[in-house]
């Protein structure tokens, strides 16, 4: 695996929007994300899944606050509590009702004009499942017994419609990972309500 540094080309925007309020990850795997973005001097909390990913972000970012959950269960804190969300590749495990509530809880956790930095899997990421696997809804397979949905342009302009005002919507292959991987990066503002 290489260096992933997606994060740095937003940080600048990041710091700015954190505005001294926590920044809340969401599925922070082994800790990659959550180390960047603390040596940054941000605080912040981790939703992890896999309790063996979380003790491992744990001791690489002791610092961080990491908990053990799933991101359909009640996060820490309340609305408008974080300045910041991140989420790379962690939103595509759902059927689509349940990413779109997913999305409505992450814009009620931020504060008004708060940020989502999020990367989703693309249609055209081949090598991680986007073809040649059952389908369980379309553009969501079960790969390697995992579901996985995959998104077009239209699928991410239609999920983030309500409440965001679209800062970046990039198509782009990361070389994170043993073969390239295509996934869609965006960063989206929180509007206020009504």
């Amino acid at each position: 695996m290489s260096a992933d540094p997606w994060l740095q080309r937003w940080m600048p925007r990041l710091l700015d929007a954190a505005r001294g309020l926590p920044v809340l990850e969401l599925g922070c795997g082994d800790g990659a994300d959550t180390e960047v973005l603390a040596a940054a001097g941000l605080q912040v909390v981790a939703i992890e899944l896999d309790e063996a990913q979380a003790e491992r972000t744990r001791r690489r970012v002791p610092a961080a606050e990491v908990l053990v959950g799933d991101l359909r269960q009640p996060w820490p804190r309340g609305a408008g509590a974080y300045g910041v969300v991140v989420a790379s590749l962690s939103l595509h495990y759902f059927p689509w009702p349940e990413t779109v509530a997913i999305v409505g809880r992450t814009h009620r956790a931020l504060r008004p004009g708060g940020l989502l930095a999020c990367r989703l899997n693309s249609t055209e990421d081949h090598h991680y499942g986007a073809s040649g696997h059952e389908a369980i809804e379309p553009d969501y397979y079960r790969v390697d017994g995992v579901p996985k949905r995959f998104f077009d342009e239209a699928a991410v302009r239609r999920l983030f419609s309500d409440g965001w005002r679209v800062e970046a919507c990039a198509h782009r292959v990361t070389y994170k990972y043993v073969k390239p991987k295509a996934l869609w990066e965006l960063v989206l503002e929180r509007e206020p309500a009504g």
